[in-house]
């Protein structure tokens, strides 16, 4: 499976969940699977069987061709791919409060995946340190953030940027009094 296809359908599972007030474990119980298998498939890091997904989306109570309806691969002819600002999906990680995540776009790209997401902070955001299996791009669109890694600080303002390898443990900070965003460009490789 693609890793785009793969993400769209993590996405799906984790949004229809939380639209139907349906917790982890209520899911996990539901489709006969355990919680933690469910985190994983929601969160991108394993790639549910078909007898599973198919459990997962019956216990969610949507239609097949519903779920899978708008999710592409990277097959798709336009050349160039456009997604309107109506369009961003809202998504949140575990274990973080006050980080408001947008993703805007996600796209097979020779080799790799690209997502691209708009990530706003809250003053008092808080989550513990993170590792992504991707590089990842940051942009500072607005306000001061201070990222933090194991060993390192380093402070970005407006229109400052980094690249990094995401499998370093990192979380980011708002440093100031009012919401600051970011974009972020996670560039993740095709594993062979």
């Amino acid at each position: 499976m693609e890793e785009d296809v793969l993400i769209q359908i993590s996405n799906r599972i984790k949004e229809r969940r939380r639209e139907k007030n349906i917790t982890v474990q209520e899911l996990a119980t539901r489709a006969n699977v355990s919680k933690g298998l469910i985190s994983q498939i929601e969160n991108s890091r394993t790639i549910p069987s078909l007898l599973v997904l198919i459990e997962i989306i019956k216990a969610l109570e949507i239609d097949l061709n519903e779920f899978f309806k708008d999710i592409r691969s990277r097959t798709a002819d336009l050349p160039v791919v456009i997604k309107r600002k109506s369009e961003y999906d809202h998504f949140e990680k575990e274990h973080a409060s006050g980080f408001h995540y947008q993703r805007i776009f996600t796209q097979s790209i020779t080799q790799s995946t690209i997502d691209i997401v708009i990530l706003t902070l809250e003053p008092d955001a808080i989550r513990p340190l993170v590792e992504t299996d991707a590089f990842e791009y940051k942009y500072v669109l607005s306000g001061k953030i201070e990222y933090q890694f194991k060993e390192e600080k380093i402070i970005l303002n407006q229109g400052d940027s980094m690249l990094f390898d995401g499998r370093m443990p990192h979380t980011p900070i708002n440093l100031g009094t009012t919401e600051a965003s970011m974009l972020v460009i996670y560039f993740f490789e095709e594993k062979k």
